[in-house]
């Protein structure tokens, strides 16, 4: 393998030599500087040549785009047919009729016609810089414009100039073999063009035409004999037979290896590692095999190459391989630089034991990573280990409860306080507003002030617009979703997902772009839009979705919101079958929360076969298990909401009067809105079961407003449902004051009109609570609402109506058998 020098980059001189000499029109110097650009430093102007441009091209980037830079990069060394794509449609700075930028490209690199004029070539390619003053004061010249003779010429430290100077020493430095070497691959390289060449200059055709000393070579020493020196200095690139170049796929000869350089696959190996480490993402296969066709051609495997193995391997799920690899790589690294990357190593091999589910294993591991990195006085590292021990705490309290209880630093506040310190003192930017966010995330986890939790996401948000962190977008945004769906406003939370999803997703690691997708199909699942929220998750890009753990990620919430759907259509059999395999699911293998929400699905599935036991059971258990690990107070709430309503499926809710007291405090102090209306909802419930009905209804007319903005149709429902049986509550007392002996004929006149009043509300609330239990296809309260409409109307005195509802109900309650089996 060669150590820089490639024909592409033969052909990239090329360009950059027409450049210098004005033979690029002015039409084409934005795009040729643009190929040049991207091929050399790794930049792309065609999204900088105005800002509404750049608007317009970054607002159409998909995930596959990112790979574009591989796939060009791949493409140009195995195949001239970009430079072709490029200039063709060019004409020439010239404007003779029919002469394209493409056909001066080609006299460049036909014009290459033997080993001596390569060697022409690179001893004149110094002649596109700029003098040195001492090569001025040599030509006797006072500046450079006295000897240019009308070209332009590159700045000797410039992008350009450098890459020109690059390949001249080089070429220089080769041996005579690696020479030889270069220029029969250059001849393999272009060989695809010889059919258009030699159309446009039929005096340059022939068998031979490649290597112009063969050409003249072949009236003197005979077809025979110049046929077998070219064998000899060719090799197997020719067919004995007729005497023409062999090509393979792609232009190359099938036999042989790619002619790519060290320098070529080192920067594709960074380039990968790059996109793997700041998206999250697999590298696509076609990529993927073709650059393990580049490293067919090197007799030593670059290290770098066991580190984008195991990248690959610790995204696909396979941990046996990607602890291979990591070892490999690390064990290279360190013989070559000591132990200066040992903590490191350990470092990667926690987290990839962490994602495994080996818990335990990865809590040693770290611990070890943070003494090596104080032996080693390894801030960077260190910051990075406390980091990671904090969040690991949050999602396993269990596993660090005696390390927390031995820590000089105490509880999470003072951990995150002094990483916070730190971060600045070091400038780590990033862990600096990761500690700011985690601080906002447990102000509301603990259940303290919203506005304290306010100005630590101001100030992370500051910080990142200050260091235009732009990966940092992404958590940054998930905590404010979080914190706007906590204060109740749907809305607001909606349109955080929108706004990420459309502007930074492009910037952001795929995992930020997947759980902000699937908190925004939660609300639409949750208005009761299920085919817009399952398009949206289908929506997502399929190879961002091989690897192992977003994948996973996508099935389990996926599994999840149809668990939800048929729950409300009561398709139990449905419910069970998916049921048993969500319950797989354990927190080695996915986040607590998501846990959390499979428990409580769970629970609702127990209470709708009315095993009210085993329901009872699991809620006493995970309320234990809060409790000794100090979780997030919303899911304390949840607990005690599930356990009145259990209680009211029993037909007890009275005794859940304390249980929802306790959880509307609750919700109240941490200001956690929609657990606070469905306490409330809960609370109203044990009102109307004593009788209370105008305390119930007062309750519910105050909050069912601030309830629709929380888009969740379901607990929308529930409190007009809860209503209009306060109204009819309240229509029975108003009755039986009608009919009391004490009243006069006034008083029970007024009792009869405010009876009929209270029952035409409850009809109207019915109507509201029908309409949202629609929306999310809940067929039992469907089923409930429609039996109580009917009595209502009949109450009325409305017969036919009233008959009407009743045909509803039977039909849905058939509906719901038919599906049902």
């Amino acid at each position: 393998m060669a150590r820089f020098l490639t024909p592409a980059k033969i052909g990239l001189l090329a360009l950059i030599e027409l450049y210098v000499e004005g033979a690029v029109p002015n039409e084409g110097i934005i795009p040729v500087i643009n190929f040049l650009a991207s091929n050399l430093i790794d930049c792309d102007l065609s999204t900088a040549q105005s800002p509404n441009n750049n608007s317009n091209n970054n607002k159409n980037l998909t995930p596959a785009d990112r790979w574009k830079k591989a796939e060009s990069t791949l493409r140009l060394v195995t195949s001239i047919k970009d430079f072709e794509t490029l200039l063709s449609p060019l004409a020439a700075a010239d404007k003779l009729p029919g002469r394209r930028l493409w056909d001066r490209f080609l006299e460049k690199l036909w014009g290459l016609d033997s080993l001596h004029k390569l060697h022409e070539f690179f001893a004149a390619i110094p002649g596109l810089l700029c003098r040195t003053k001492e090569e001025l004061r040599r030509l006797g010249l006072e500046d450079e414009e006295g000897g240019l003779g009308g070209r332009t010429r590159l700045g000797r430290n410039s992008p350009f100039g450098a890459f020109v100077r690059r390949a001249h020493v080089e070429f220089v430095r080769l041996k005579f073999e690696r020479v030889m070497e270069l220029w029969r691959v250059f001849v393999r390289y272009r060989q695809p063009t010889a059919g258009y060449w030699a159309r446009r200059h039929p005096q340059h055709g022939g068998r031979l035409s490649f290597d112009q000393v063969l050409t003249e070579g072949e009236g003197e020493w005979g077809q025979k004999e110049t046929g077998e020196l070219a064998v000899v200095a060719y090799g197997r690139m020719l067919l004995p037979a007729v005497g023409l170049l062999a090509r393979g796929e792609g232009g190359m000869e099938g036999g042989e290896t790619l002619p790519v350089s060290s320098d070529d696959v080192e920067g594709l190996l960074e380039f990968q590692i790059e996109q793997i480490q700041k998206y999250g993402n697999r590298i696509p296969p076609q990529i993927r095999d073709r650059f393990r066709n580049f490293l067919k051609g090197s007799h030593t495997v670059p290290s770098l190459s066991h580190y984008l193995n195991f990248s690959d391997a610790w995204r696909s799920g396979d941990f046996p391989t990607s602890f291979d690899y990591l070892h490999r790589y690390f064990d290279y690294t360190m013989q070559n630089r000591d132990r200066l990357f040992y903590q490191y190593a350990l470092m990667n091999l926690a987290i990839v034991q962490s994602d495994f589910g080996c818990h335990k294993e990865a809590v040693a591991t770290m611990l070890e990573t943070v003494s090596t990195a104080r032996e080693n006085r390894d801030t960077t590292c260190l910051n990075f280990a406390l980091n990671w021990f904090f969040h690991f705490g949050r999602a396993h309290p269990h596993l660090v409860r005696e390390l927390e209880n031995n820590s000089m630093l105490g509880s999470g506040k003072e951990t995150l306080a002094f990483l916070r310190v730190k971060a600045k003192e070091t400038g780590m930017w990033i862990l600096w507003s990761s500690a700011l966010q985690s601080e906002a995330k447990l102000c509301l986890a603990n259940g303290e002030s919203v506005a304290v939790a306010f100005e630590h996401m101001v100030r992370s948000s500051q910080l990142i617009v200050e260091r235009n962190m732009k990966t940092m977008m992404g958590a940054q945004i998930s905590m404010a979703i979080a914190m706007w769906d906590r204060l109740g406003l749907s809305s607001m939370a909606s349109m955080a997902c929108q706004v990420f999803l459309s502007c930074h997703a492009r910037n952001s690691v795929f995992d930020d772009e997947l759980k902000i997708t699937c908190r925004l199909a939660g609300l639409l699942a949750g208005k009761g839009k299920y085919e817009e929220a399952f398009a949206m998750l289908e929506s997502l890009d399929q190879n961002s979705l091989r690897s192992a753990r977003p994948n996973q990620y996508w099935h389990l919430y996926r599994g999840l919101l149809k668990l939800r759907r048929d729950l409300h259509r009561n398709n139990l059999p449905a419910v069970d079958t998916l049921l048993a395999q969500l319950l797989q699911t354990g927190p080695e293998d996915a986040e607590p929360d998501t846990v959390f929400i499979i428990d409580t699905l769970h629970i609702e599935a127990l209470v709708r076969h009315r095993d009210f036991d085993g329901a009872f059971t699991k809620i006493d258990n995970m309320m234990a298990n809060l409790g000794e690990n100090n979780r997030d107070v919303a899911l304390r709430i949840r607990l005690l909401i599930a356990k009145a309503h259990l209680f009211d499926e029993i037909n007890r809710p009275e005794k859940g009067f304390t249980i929802a007291m306790r959880a509307t405090s609750m919700a109240w102090r941490a200001l956690n809105i929609p657990l606070l209306w469905q306490a409330v909802g809960a609370l109203a419930n044990v009102l109307n079961s004593l009788s209370e009905f105008s305390a119930a209804a007062q309750l519910l007319l105050s909050v069912l407003p601030r309830v629709l903005e929380t888009d969740v149709s379901f607990t929308a429902g529930t409190l007009y449902n809860l209503l209009a049986d306060a109204r009819m509550g309240q229509a029975g007392q108003f009755f039986c004051a009608a009919v009391s002996d004490e009243s006069t004929e006034l008083e029970r006149q007024r009792g009869r009109r405010r009876q009929r009043e209270m029952m035409m509300r409850a009809h109207a609330a019915l109507e509201s609570a029908y309409k949202y239990f629609e929306r999310v296809e809940e067929v039992e309260k469907q089923a409930e609402v429609l039996a109580k409409m009917a009595t209502v109307m009949r109450g009325l005195g409305d017969e036919g109506v009233s008959e009407g509802y009743a045909a509803r109900y039977l039909s849905l309650r058939r509906e719901v058998e038919r599906a049902n089996g």
